[in-house]
């Protein structure tokens, strides 16, 4: 079967939705968000607020594998650093090379590596070396910093220093995440490369990812936003590579879920934070379903989060679904 990947979305896909997108289902693996790197070995405790699933046996609760992804600039320095990751549990170590930030970009990581093809050839060997052979050094790429005229020379540096798989997030920097993606220029770095390709960007339903495999050869794809927005666009996908039709997951099929997130983001995060957090998840779902802009209408202006457990409570009562509790083995983390 193709794979399915969850991207890596720094400040939103965190492992509190990681743990809830991998219980709805439809996901093969995923990517952590960025872990910065710059002249220093960080301690372990360092990779585990990022990924705490390295602290059980990597993978979020619903058995699906996280791997980590380093962004750096120093060959050296992410070498050390993905030996010590790698150590922790992990199926592989991922690197970034398609963060469009200007805050990363202007201390040379990220995209910006991308107009040094031979830099990045010297960041993979590096880390290659460093990191077990049965473990996989995969990279994420995006079709180049101001324009894609590089796009397969920064692939074939990525290739010929080990990576074992690349994503490629089909825009450049400087077209930020402005639809379109342009798919097709993945398929030109596939007929010029032979490392295992995953298309990404703009894939918000099932008919965006058939487009995508068609027009970039790829059937492997990375999902975010789209994933974020439709939670069940992983299990619609897998229904559909499996050649049978399903329902979509529906508003109703969410609540649980919902209500779980809210469980986790209560145990997790600080009090200030956890009403913010919610409501930064059903900005996105509204794009998908009326019901979320109703509840972040009513959550809007609300911050105690007494006041959102009132509210989830009778959402359960209304819908008539048990009232959910994180597990221990999440509150863990």
């Amino acid at each position: 079967m193709p794979q399915i990947v969850l991207a890596p979305m720094e400040g939103l896909l965190d492992c509190v939705l990681r743990d809830v997108l991998t219980r709805i289902g439809g996901i093969d693996r995923c990517v952590s968000e960025f872990i910065r790197v710059t002249n220093t070995l960080l301690p372990e405790r360092a990779y585990l607020r990022v990924v705490p699933e390295l602290a059980h046996g990597g993978c979020t609760p619903a058995g699906v594998p996280v791997r980590p992804q380093l962004l750096g600039s120093d060959p050296y320095c992410l070498a050390d650093n993905a030996a010590r990751v790698a150590g922790m549990g992990c199926d592989g170590v991922d690197l970034n090379f398609g963060c469009p930030a200007k805050v990363v970009n202007r201390h040379g990581g990220g995209a910006a590596l991308l107009q040094d093809p031979e830099l990045l050839w010297r960041i993979v060997s590096a880390v290659r070396k460093a990191v077990p052979a049965h473990q996989v050094v995969s990279t994420k790429m995006r079709l180049g910093f101001l324009d894609d005229s590089r796009a397969v020379e920064c692939a074939q540096a990525l290739q010929e220093g080990g990576a074992g798989e690349i994503v490629v997030h089909a825009r450049t920097r400087a077209d930020a995440y402005r639809p379109p993606a342009y798919w097709a220029r993945i398929a030109d770095i596939r007929a010029a490369i032979h490392t295992p390709l995953v298309a990404n960007g703009e894939i918000w339903n099932t008919e965006d990812a058939s487009r995508a495999r068609r027009e970039s050869g790829c059937m492997d794809v990375m999902l975010g936003r789209g994933i974020v927005t439709d939670p069940g666009l992983g299990r619609s996908l897998r229904t559909l590579d499996a050649g049978e039709t399903g329902a979509a997951t529906s508003w109703d099929d969410l609540q649980p879920h919902l209500h779980y997130f809210w469980t986790v983001v209560r145990a997790r995060l600080e009090r200030r934070q956890q009403a913010g957090r919610l409501k930064q998840w059903l900005n996105f779902l509204r794009r998908k379903h009326p019901q979320a802009q109703a509840a972040f209408t009513s959550l809007r202006t609300v911050q105690d989060p007494s006041s959102v457990d009132a509210w989830f409570a009778l959402q359960a009562q209304q819908a008539g679904y048990a009232a959910v509790s994180a597990a221990p083995a999440v509150l863990a983390y």
